[in-house]
């Protein structure tokens, strides 16, 4: 390991961003890159399901963070500030493709208190990846941003500018519609099993 990684992994995320801003030297903002950009490719791979348009979102987001890192306050860690953008950005990209509507908000769902309701859907990943898949971009987002990146309540009603009792809501909204696709997923290939096996019988005698 050479003298000047030595010192670049010496310094925190936060650091390097004072020093960026305050110097504009391309090597403080370089190892920020270095360090995020195969995470923020991955998120966005977990949206588009295309390596092509996950690296061209990749690299638009960090031009829109090399254009606003100088915004950036340290009330938050620079990964969290860093995930939200790239978050938002995913999602605005796909209601363009998919030109889907937010859906509204159902005012009438009790809200339950986030502790006592932590998602545990056991499910094999294939079919928890093909139900997640059939939620808005929304939705989805909430739900990793909660249980795949550990952010809390209050930093999620932070990025999307909602109420705390409404990030609840739309988590516990969510959580509800993956479990109904799940099961009728589930439901569906039994009766498929169910009719092979009965056909294979059939043909059998």
């Amino acid at each position: 390991m050479s003298a000047y990684t030595k010192v670049m992994n010496h310094y925190t995320d936060e650091q390097l961003v004072r020093l960026f801003v305050e110097t504009q030297r391309n090597s403080f903002f370089e190892e920020l890159y270095e360090r995020y950009a195969d995470k923020v490719y991955r998120k966005c791979l977990s949206f588009v399901k295309d390596q092509a348009r996950a690296e061209d979102f990749t690299h638009d987001i960090f031009i829109k963070l090399i254009l606003r890192v100088g915004t950036f306050k340290e009330t938050a860690k620079f990964s969290t500030w860093l995930f939200s953008i790239t978050y938002n950005y995913c999602m605005d990209q796909l209601r363009i493709i998919k030109k889907e509507a937010e859906e509204a908000l159902d005012d009438e769902i009790d809200i339950a208190d986030d502790s006592e309701d932590p998602i545990e859907i056991e499910m094999e990943a294939h079919q928890l990846r093909k139900a997640l898949d059939q939620i808005n971009p929304d939705e989805k987002t909430i739900l990793l941003m909660k249980y795949q990146d550990n952010f809390s309540i209050k930093e999620i009603a932070d990025t999307f500018g909602l109420t705390e009792s409404a990030v609840k809501m739309r988590l516990k909204r969510t959580k509800e519609k993956l479990r109904k696709i799940y099961e009728d997923n589930v439901f569906f290939w039994l009766l498929l099993v169910a009719k092979i096996g009965f056909l294979v019988k059939w043909i059998i005698k």
